[in-house]
């Protein structure tokens, strides 16, 4: 079975399943993506997607993204306990990656819990398995490897992690320079977080 991971084409159509019709050189797939992708398209238009291939018993779904990294968030919660694609999908339409990334760094349950579909048991099991499937730091008091020396192994994970959530160069430099240059890894990231999306 092929498994289709990315789609150019033409929208042509948006079903009230929120769904996306896509030609692809005269082929038309039926995409669903998070509201704000939705939102944000137009007929006629040409769109790039990420795609996730999801096989059933009965049936094969593409959802599709904007960028690799919501892919990636998408995979993450489908690896978490009791998250099925519809879920996740909530999730992703109610909670940006970076914004994701912060309620579980600060285990927000409040914030997890304003996704439909999502209870204070269901929030509380996201906190625990997204951290090792967003390859987020070590919680704060275990110790993170190759930082034992000090500072600057601490501000390079924090600069990889907020690339790999999509953040440019530049606005990376800007936040940097106001991190302390002391502190644990988790705590330095969550200040980046929180300061990028005050900027956005």
């Amino acid at each position: 079975m092929a498994v289709i991971g990315w789609l150019r084409g033409r929208l042509v159509a948006r079903t009230a399943e929120a769904e996306l019709l896509l030609d692809v050189g005269g082929v038309g797939y039926r995409v669903s993506v998070p509201a704000a992708l939705l939102a944000a398209t137009s007929e006629g238009e040409e769109l790039e997607l990420h795609v996730h291939t999801h096989v059933r018993e009965d049936a094969i779904v593409l959802y599709g993204f904007a960028g690799a990294e919501d892919r990636r968030c998408f995979e993450a919660l489908l690896g978490a306990h009791g998250v099925g694609p519809a879920l996740a999908l909530a999730v992703l339409s109610a909670l940006s990656p970076p914004d994701l990334v912060r309620a579980v760094l600060e285990e927000d349950i409040d914030t997890l819990c304003a996704v439909p579909g999502v209870g204070r048991k269901t929030a509380a099991r996201l906190v625990l398995d997204l951290r090792s499937r967003l390859s987020m730091p070590e919680p704060v008091g275990r110790p993170v490897p190759g930082a034992g020396a000090g500072v600057p192994a601490a501000r390079q994970e924090v600069r990889a992690a907020l690339a790999e959530l999509g953040y440019g160069a530049e606005e990376i430099r800007r936040v940097m320079a106001d991190v302390p240059t002391e502190g644990a890894v988790e705590d330095l990231l969550r200040q980046a977080l929180r300061e990028l999306a005050g900027a956005r």
